[in-house]
């Protein structure tokens, strides 16, 4: 369970749902690195489940991460989702890049406004986003700094709603909300987004 919890938070954190994938391209991946990931994913799991943790900072590389997403956890990235990456900017930063599936997405909208420009975009597209992690004293929050479909600016609203249908879960059927903060797992107190690495302390 512990090692759930990890995992469903690093999803939000890592995409805030699904935006906080790449701009830049040609990121290296191997399944050794995601091996490397799931050790240390594992190492800090135990670390938060003992009676008295261990003060211990966990580097987490930017390729280990894409990595992880390309090999160990590719088969439970949520439906309509393809090819999420990671930039790991530095000073809390991240930027990203997904394939969004329009039409998976619109089979579970409540809207049907003919207006609505979303409406009529069909097939794998490429959503990129930029954003700062703040995560300190145990909780996170992600601040959304701009969001792209195909090159065009996404207001805020409809940022929101992608991210809230993408990860969805049977605990929390709206999924994330990009202005709440959120617990950290495994007792982590801190994460610090550094340039191609992030810093796990316990």
């Amino acid at each position: 369970m512990p090692q759930r919890l990890f995992s469903k938070s690093c999803t939000l954190v890592i995409a805030a749902g699904l935006l906080i994938q790449l701009t830049a391209f040609g990121i290296a991946r191997s399944r050794e690195d995601g091996n490397r990931l799931q050790r240390k994913i594992d190492d800090i799991v135990a670390n938060g489940s003992a009676r008295t943790p261990k003060s211990k900072i966990t580097p987490l590389s930017e390729s280990e991460v894409n990595s992880y997403l390309a090999f160990n956890v590719r088969d439970n990235i949520p439906r309509g989702l393809a090819q999420p990456e990671i930039s790991m900017v530095g000073n809390g930063t991240l930027t990203g890049r997904v394939l969004v599936d329009m039409d998976e997405f619109k089979r579970g909208r409540d809207t049907q406004d003919f207006l609505d420009p979303l409406n009529y975009i069909s097939g794998q597209v490429p959503v990129t986003a930029r954003g700062v992690l703040r995560a300190e004293g145990g909780k996170g929050r992600f601040q959304l700094a701009s969001a792209e479909l195909m090159g065009v600016s996404l207001p805020r609203q409809l940022v929101q709603e992608l991210v809230g249908y993408f990860s969805r879960t049977p605990e929390n059927p709206r999924g994330f909300d990009l202005d709440a903060p959120f617990d950290l797992p495994a007792k982590i107190r801190r994460i610090e987004i550094k340039q191609g690495e992030a810093l796990v302390a316990q």
